[in-house]
């Protein structure tokens, strides 16, 4: 378990380091900035890297949605749930020190006006898109989410591509969402940036919880229901390959 918590904790701290630091300090860099499309990939690059690497000690999780979602799916124990979660919030906070320390060493970087690419509805998405929309938009993408990562890792996909599926579904999952609401899908990745900026990001921040969990249920027991049969080992999740978000 010790191997497992160490594994979620630096995975989701790649995951933020890796997406939010690339949103806030390569997305408008004058000249380079790489822009909706760059932060896509860099989140999706993130989730597949770390697959590979710690997959087959924790499974990958990243994201206590994912999490959810693979109980849901009889793919993961009940009982490890909680310290899972607590890695990837740990991970989250820790990479959203990091990127601030990272991005104040720049002339004319401010928190308050630059922010750490938090999540948001409302006044706080950067299309004021509004909070039933948003709340629409986390659901439907952690349910998606969530399906592509069970449909990928069963027994029954192609050997070895899961990773690889699963980075480009977080990869398109950025590119409907980040004018929504910047992309949540995940708690322990919004958790962070938003204890950091506090204010309307932290008072959002709820929303970012409940709706991915939601997403991640009803994506578990969709593909359970749907899909799956006998054949798959409820310990695949662990075992084969790596999920995000």
């Amino acid at each position: 378990m010790i191997r497992k918590f160490a594994a979620e904790l630096i995975g989701t701290f790649w995951l933020v380091l890796g997406g939010c630091g690339s949103a806030v300090i390569t997305a408008n860099f004058p000249g380079v900035g790489i822009g909706i499309v760059g932060v896509a990939i860099a989140f999706g690059l993130t989730v597949l890297t770390m697959a590979y690497a710690i997959g087959h000690i924790s499974g990958c999780h990243l994201n206590p949605a994912v999490t959810i979602g693979l109980w849901a799916g009889n793919r993961f124990q009940g009982r490890e749930v909680l310290p899972y979660w607590v890695a990837q919030v740990t991970g989250g906070v820790a990479a959203a020190f990091a990127v601030l320390f990272i991005a104040s060493g720049a002339p004319g970087y401010d928190l308050a006006a630059n922010g750490l690419a938090q999540n948001g509805f409302g006044e706080g998405s950067p299309g004021h898109y509004s909070l039933a929309t948003a709340f629409v938009t986390e659901v439907i993408l952690t349910a998606g989410f969530l399906l592509v990562i069970l449909g990928s890792t069963d027994t029954r996909a192609p050997s070895g591509f899961a990773p690889i599926a699963i980075g480009l579904a977080l990869t398109l999952i950025h590119l409907i969402s980040i004018p929504v609401t910047n992309t949540s899908v995940n708690p322990a990745r919004s958790t962070g940036p938003a204890l950091l900026v506090g204010g309307l990001a932290l008072q959002q921040l709820w929303m970012f919880w409940v709706a991915p969990l939601v997403g991640g249920l009803i994506g578990g027991v969709m593909y359970r229901i749907l899909f799956a049969d006998s054949a798959i080992r409820p310990d695949i999740a662990g075992d084969e390959a790596a999920h995000e978000g």
